[in-house]
């Protein structure tokens, strides 16, 4: 492909190439799709198989495990209801989600679960947007009392046990402390969670189906889903989490008669969604273009300003700087932004290739998807290997860096 008006150089396209097909090479990546797309200029490759013994090849149209890259997009229906004013941001959710009402708070985040202060004020929506309602996965406070009582409880996903339908599984949140003030401090993942509930509670919907009706739907996400039905199910890689120690190959989820070949009791947006590259270049085309869709429009310009710019205060900002900095050998390097959106990750300093002003976010299956206003750029790599080691996320940064040493102008 020559160099078109805005796009990429041919160099450029043929240095990415060859960079994926060399970690494919390696046999440490069995397969990828990627997307870049920059003005009117799309590009995708399809390099390697669907499983890591060989088998049928990649396709532009494989349906990947989106993991926590589900959260852009499942929270563009929280915005929807903000946009028509059936929800506020500084609601209290106590009167959709009574399980969230008079909530305690820790005293210490290593302490014992009944060592508590009552919070300050209620959790309003605005906090479960930021994800700073009071409760979320700490890495930095793993082993402590709070933490195992997540896991215990089965609020988060990928582990053996799938979560509960989601009143029982509110019933359960309902039931700890919160770890932080509401408000107080950014924490990752359990708000996502919140928020389909909270969805779906005020819609009178499944969330799936609010989210299908009013974002997948309109943007022609036709693979978007959060299970893969029988006649779609060959279209699913077997998803890999590579022993830490070996190296080997262990099977983390098969695709025929694995957790995302049934509907799941619980819609998770915070990690649920499987999806295809040309899906999700419609949805970050569409927050690259304020909202709009073609001639629709499916979230406000004010909505996707709020989702993809930065809502944490420099206190906050500074804890998460410091999550993602210490926590190198445990995030391989991904997540050093700054800031954070509504959803994804907003990149606040320049600490490598990518402008201050990117947004998106990476997925523990081995998926990154990120768009980028300056340059008008939109990148999605999907792999089907964890990050249980470096691999999948080493061949994201190099996915990254020679995707901008492409841009030609």
């Amino acid at each position: 492909m020559e160099h078109g008006n805005g796009g990429f150089s041919a160099a450029g396209l043929r240095r990415l190439r060859e960079v994926l097909v060399r970690r494919v090479e390696s046999g440490r990546i069995p397969g990828l799709v990627a997307l870049v797309s920059r003005g009117g200029e799309t590009h995708v490759e399809a390099v390697g198989t669907m499983r890591h013994e060989g088998g049928a090849p990649m396709r532009r149209d494989t349906i990947f495990r989106m993991a926590s890259t589900s959260k852009p997009v499942a929270m563009a229906a929280a915005m929807v209801l903000v946009d028509e004013c059936r929800l506020r941001l500084d609601d209290l959710v106590e009167q959709w989600l009574p399980e969230l009402a008079d909530r305690q708070v820790l005293k210490r985040i290593d302490g014992p679960l009944d060592d508590t202060v009552p919070a300050r004020r209620p959790i309003t929506v605005r906090d479960l947007l930021t994800s700073t309602f009071g409760l979320g996965m700490d890495m930095t406070a793993l082993g402590t009392p709070i933490m195992g009582a997540i896991f215990e409880r089965g609020l988060t996903p990928d582990l053996p046990e799938p979560m509960p339908e989601p009143d029982e599984w509110m019933r359960r949140l309902g039931t700890l402390p919160l770890m932080h003030q509401p408000g107080q401090r950014w924490q990752y993942q359990l708000s996502h969670d919140v928020l389909g509930v909270l969805v779906a509670r005020v819609t009178g919907q499944s969330f799936e189906t609010f989210l299908r009706e009013r974002i997948l739907d309109p943007l022609g996400m036709k693979d978007t889903a959060f299970h893969v039905p029988a006649d779609k199910i060959d279209r699913l890689p077997t998803l890999y989490a590579p022993d830490q120690q070996t190296g080997q190959f262990h099977v983390w989820d098969e695709a025929k008669g694995g957790r995302w070949s049934q509907p799941p009791a619980f819609q998770g947006g915070g990690g649920g969604l499987v999806s295809t590259v040309d899906d999700y270049h419609a949805y970050f085309r569409m927050l690259l273009n304020h909202g709009r869709h073609g001639s629709e429009r499916i979230l406000s310009r004010p909505a996707v300003e709020l989702m993809t710019t930065n809502r944490l205060t420099p206190e906050q900002q500074a804890a998460r700087h410091a999550m993602a900095t210490d926590n190198v050998h445990v995030s391989f390097g991904q997540g050093q932004h700054g800031g954070w959106g509504m959803g994804m990750a907003v990149r606040t300093y320049r600490g490598d290739y990518a402008p201050v002003g990117q947004f998106g976010w990476d997925g523990g299956s081995g998926t990154s998807t990120y768009a980028d206003p300056d340059n008008q750029l939109t990148g999605i790599l999907l792999t089907q290997v964890g990050m249980s080691t470096p691999d999948s996320a080493r061949l994201i940064h190099d996915f990254w860096t020679t995707l901008y040493q492409a841009i030609d102008d």
